[in-house]
């Protein structure tokens, strides 16, 4: 090794490098207040590391980029996991960029001869809310597009300048496939560039001047008392990295890793929140209304920023005893902790509102949907909401949706109830004990059928053989006969019906084949028809001789609701 060790030296001069990057004096000893640039630039390395991996299987096209993030999410090996540490990762990068800033202020870090290190910080700081900001947009779902949609229109409110700026944004007028390339751009390009620039300037002024150093030592004292960065700061910052990573771990195995909504459908409106750092203006524009919110949304950033690159000018005295500089840190402080309580009273607000706690659980659900389908039967090449189309029965839904469910579903039924558990052994009874209540022909003007007489095992032979009449395979063979016998005999249920399928007439429906595919079908077209209501039929029908295929899809539809459970009431 020490051969090894002399060939390099004598080409790369490598130990000369390593002296110069570990021997730098850390004035007063190593301290656990100082790991917070190191940590940060750990971080940034792991978000560069998990970036590029994620890279290799992104596609950055409105019509690609939802599914190739499902892809990783549910299909690539571990890569939910390296997902989940790029996402975390960028809330931690504001963490510990905050955590830093602190710091270094409550040091006097800013004065003088370190003003320009300062300044240079804030710009990363900004940088860093940019990754975050345009990162958010690339899995192209439902909260990145509208969350994204509503930043860029706060931009689109600066005075002169706010049409460019939102058209220079979204590529055009409307967000599109322009839009997601220009963020990708920004995210893996540009910014990427701008803030390795950046850490190396800052990194140069560091070691310019050094750590700055405890105010309450005295000149000698801190010479005294003062280490080499190697060791004593250096482990101070390794544990500090591998603390910081072991969280970062943790809370994505527990969380699963990162989100992923349902993909972005600009036809649909949607609640979105953004992440939790932007939670402080979202939640402070709540309080202002027409053109004082834009004021407060483009103000705010402002004004805050120039408090941040202003410091330096406003506390130009000599001393770093914060208690000497209290007016100033007072005010980070009270920026702070007002940006923490903006943040709470948001996130409380959140949890407290039943309308959008229940928004959430839709969009929750519409996510495991769609990434179900696209694990199942993959993404459809126009991509994004076409996940969907692929889904058992999405034509036939969409035509319930839209010609059915207005009658019978829902709270305001003008017809029976049809849903989940329709022509089930327990819709059966429930509609035999009760074919006059609200969640069958109570909402209708068709009247007459008297609950059935008959309880216990008798009841179970007449719910059985009307079971049995919709094709179910597990239907008992032993109850249908006993059914039969009460059917015609003490049960009197064929002095009103047929059980043939065929027959015409009679007081009530033929219940031959009653809930089949084949009947549901020929219902659908014609309930009108004698073998079923006749003319007390108040359905209107949807007959149409060339599309019995529509009416077929429509009726397995309905038979597919049969195997699951009735919702509580």
């Amino acid at each position: 090794m020490g051969r090894l060790g002399d060939w390099l030296e004598e080409r790369t001069g490598y130990r000369g490098a390593l002296r110069v990057a570990l021997d730098e004096p850390v004035l007063g000893g190593a301290s656990m207040a100082y790991v917070f640039g190191s940590v940060l630039a750990f971080l940034l390395l792991l978000q560069m590391v998990t970036g590029v991996l994620l890279a290799t299987v992104y596609s950055p096209s409105a019509t690609d980029a939802w599914a190739s993030v499902a892809y990783i999410q549910d299909q690539v090996p571990l890569g939910w996991f390296v997902r989940g540490l790029h996402s975390h990762g960028a809330s931690a990068m504001v963490i510990v960029a905050g955590l830093h800033m602190l710091q270094t202020a409550l040091y006097g870090a800013y004065k003088r001869p370190r003003e320009l290190n300062w300044v240079v910080g804030v710009l990363m700081l900004g940088l860093i809310l940019a990754f975050a900001l345009t990162g958010y947009l690339l899995p192209w779902d439902q909260t990145g597009y509208w969350a994204t949609k509503v930043a860029t229109g706060i931009a689109g409110t600066t005075p002169a300048i706010g049409e460019e700026v939102q058209a220079l944004a979204q590529g055009g007028n409307e967000y599109g496939n322009l839009t997601l390339t220009r963020f990708y751009a920004l995210h893996v390009l540009v910014l990427p560039a701008t803030i390795g620039v950046l850490f190396v300037v800052h990194l140069v002024l560091f070691r310019r001047h050094g750590v700055t150093p405890h105010w309450w030592l005295e000149r000698d004292a801190l010479e005294r008392r003062a280490r080499r960065f190697w060791p004593d700061q250096m482990f101070r910052d390794m544990v500090a990295m591998a603390a910081a990573f072991a969280a970062l771990v943790a809370v994505n195995i527990y969380t699963g890793g990162a989100p992923l909504d349902a993909p972005a459908d600009p036809s649909t409106g949607f609640d979105a929140r953004p992440e939790w750092y932007f939670r402080p203006l979202f939640q402070a524009l709540k309080y202002f209304e027409g053109t004082a919110e834009h004021v407060v949304a483009l103000g705010a950033p402002a004004i805050v920023g120039v408090l941040l690159f202003a410091l330096p000018l406003i506390d130009r005295g000599a001393s770093r005893c914060p208690l000497r500089r209290w007016k100033p840190l007072a005010l980070l402080g009270a920026l702070a902790v007002a940006t923490g309580a903006l943040t709470v009273v948001s996130l409380v607000e959140d949890a407290s509102d039943p309308q959008y706690q229940a928004a959430l659980g839709r969009a929750e659900e519409q996510a495991r949907r769609a990434r179900t389908l696209a694990l199942m039967n993959g993404v459809p090449p126009a991509g994004g909401p076409a996940v969907f189309t692929t889904e058992p029965h999405h034509r036939a839904r969409t035509i319930w949706a839209e010609a059915c469910a207005g009658c019978h579903q829902g709270d305001a039924l003008e017809g029976p109830e049809i849903g989940p558990g329709y022509n089930s052994r327990g819709w059966i009874r429930a509609f035999l004990l009760d074919p006059s209540g609200p969640r069958f022909f109570g909402p209708t003007e068709m009247r007459g059928m008297d609950p059935v007489d008959l309880r216990g095992g008798d009841l179970d032979a007449v719910v059985e053989l009307i079971y049995a009449e919709t094709g179910a395979e597990d239907a008992d063979p032993a109850l249908i006969a006993r059914g039969r016998e009460l059917f015609s005999g003490d049960g009197g249920c064929d002095s009103c019906h047929a059980i043939d399928g065929e027959e015409e007439g009679g007081v009530g429906p033929n219940l031959g084949r009653r809930g089949s595919a084949e009947m549901l079908a020929e219902f659908i077209g014609r309930p009108d028809h004698p073998r079923w209501f006749g003319d007390d039929n108040e359905m209107p029908p949807f007959y149409d001789p060339y599309d019995r295929a529509t009416r077929m899809e429509l009726a397995e539809l309905i038979l597919s609701w049969r195997a699951k459970p009735i919702p509580p009431r």
